[in-house]
C-alpha cells in the first residue's frame, strides 16, 4: 500500500509540472473519493455474496427441520388416533360395567366386591388414556405450530432469495446486453488488440497497448483515441455502470527518465490517461476510477514477443451499480 501511494506521489508530482495546482488539487480529492467508494462497494459486494451463500445453507437447513417436523407430526397424529381408538372402547366397557353393577347388587357380596374391583381397575385404565390422549393432544398442538412458524419463516426466506436472484439475473442480463452493445460499437477493432469479455458479473475490454499507445509511452494514438471515444458513446447511454481502468505492463524494464521510475508508473499515467479521455468524450468522472497493475498481473507467462505483447494492455472493468441488491439486504 505504501508503493502505491509513493507511485501516486510520482504521478502528482509529474502532473505538477503541467498542470495548475488548483486543477490537480481537485483531480486529487476525486481520485481518495472513487477510491474510497469503489473499496466500499467491493466490501459490499463480498459481504452480498456471504449472506446469500448464508441464505441458501439457513434455507436447505430448514428445509430438513421442516420435513423432520411433518414426520413427527404425521406419527402424533397416528397415535392420536389410536388412542381416540382406545378412548371409546373404555367408555363403552365402562357403560356396560354399569348395566352389570345394577345387576350385581342382587347377586352374592363376593361377586359384588369382585365387580367392583373391576369397575375400578377399569376406571384407572381409562383415566390413565385420557391423561395420555391430553398430552398427545397438547404435543401435536406444539408440533402444529412450530411447523406453522417454521413454514411462515421458510417462505419469507424463499421469497428474499428469489428477489436476490431476480436482481441478480436482471443486472447478469443488463451487462449481457452491454457486452453486446460494446461490441457492436468497436467490431472495427476486435482482432485488432482488443477482446471484449464477461465474467464475475462485469464487462472486461482488454485493449493492448499497440491500439493505444507507442512502446514506452503513455501518449493516446489516433486508433487508440477513436476506440475510446466509441467506448465512451456507449458508457453514456448506461449511466449506472461503474468504470474501473487498469494499466498492465510486460516484464521489460521501463527506461524512461524524468518523473516515471519504472513499469508502476507507466501503468499508473497510462490509466489515467484512458480516464482522462473519457472523460473529455462526456463520462461522469465520478463513475471512473485509474489503478496501475505494472507487471504483476500478466496474462500469460511466456517469455515471448507475443506474450509481451498481450501483457501490455489497458483493461477496461464495467461493473453494475448494486445498490438494489443492498436494499433487498438491508429489508
Amino acid at each position: 500500500m505504501k508503493r502505491i501511494y509513493t507511485i501516486l506521489l510520482l504521478v502528482l508530482i509529474f502532473i505538477t509540472s503541467c498542470v495548475p495546482k488548483k486543477q490537480l488539487d481537485d483531480v486529487q480529492s476525486k481520485y481518495e473519493a472513487e477510491k474510497l467508494k469503489r473499496e466500499a462497494l467491493l466490501d459490499k459486494f463480498m459481504n452480498l455474496e456471504k449472506q446469500t451463500d448464508g441464505l441458501e445453507a439457513w434455507k436447505n437447513g430448514n428445509k430438513d427441520k421442516l420435513a423432520l417436523l411433518a414426520k413427527d407430526t404425521a406419527v402424533l397424529g397416528k397415535d392420536l388416533r389410536a388412542c381416540q381408538s382406545n378412548h371409546e372402547q373404555l367408555n363403552k366397557t365402562y357403560g356396560e360395567l354399569l348395566k352389570l353393577q345394577d345387576k350385581i347388587r342382587k347377586g352374592s357380596e363376593a361377586e359384588a366386591i369382585e365387580y367392583a374391583r373391576e369397575l375400578a381397575s377399569t376406571s384407572e385404565i381409562l383415566q390413565e388414556k385420557e391423561d395420555k390422549l391430553a398430552a398427545l393432544q397438547r404435543a401435536l398442538s406444539e408440533k402444529e405450530n412450530s411447523l406453522n412458524t417454521l413454514s411462515g419463516e421458510l417462505t419469507a426466506r424463499e421469497r428474499k432469495v428469489a428477489e436476490l436472484q431476480s436482481i441478480i439475473d436482471s443486472q447478469d442480463s443488463a451487462v449481457n446486453a452491454l457486452k453486446n452493445k460494446i461490441s457492436q460499437a468497436l467490431l472495427g477493432f476486435e482482432n485488432k488488440g482488443l477482446t471484449i469479455t464477461h465474467k464475475n458479473g462485469k464487462v472486461y475490454v482488454s485493449m493492448e497497448n499497440a491500439l493505444l499507445f507507442t512502446s514506452g509511452s503513455y501518449q493516446i494514438g489516433g486508433k487508440g483515441k477513436k476506440a475510446i471515444k466509441q467506448l465512451a458513446a456507449v458508457l453514456n447511454e448506461n449511466e449506472e455502470i461503474n468504470i474501473s481502468v487498469e494499466g498492465h505492463t510486460d516484464v521489460d524494464k521501463y527506461g524512461g527518465k524524468g518523473a516515471l521510475k519504472d513499469n508502476w508508473d507507466l501503468s499508473v499515467i497510462r490509466a489515467t490517461q484512458i480516464v482522462r479521455a473519457l472523460e473529455g468524450y462526456g463520462v461522469n468522472p465520478s463513475r471512473l476510477t485509474a489503478s496501475g497493475r505494472g507487471e504483476h498481473q500478466p496474462l500469460v507467462t511466456e517469455d515471448t514477443k507475443e506474450a509481451k505483447s498481450k501483457n501490455r494492455r489497458t483493461e477496461i472493468i464495467l461493473t453494475p451499480q448494486l445498490e438494489e441488491l443492498f436494499d433487498v439486504l438491508g429489508k
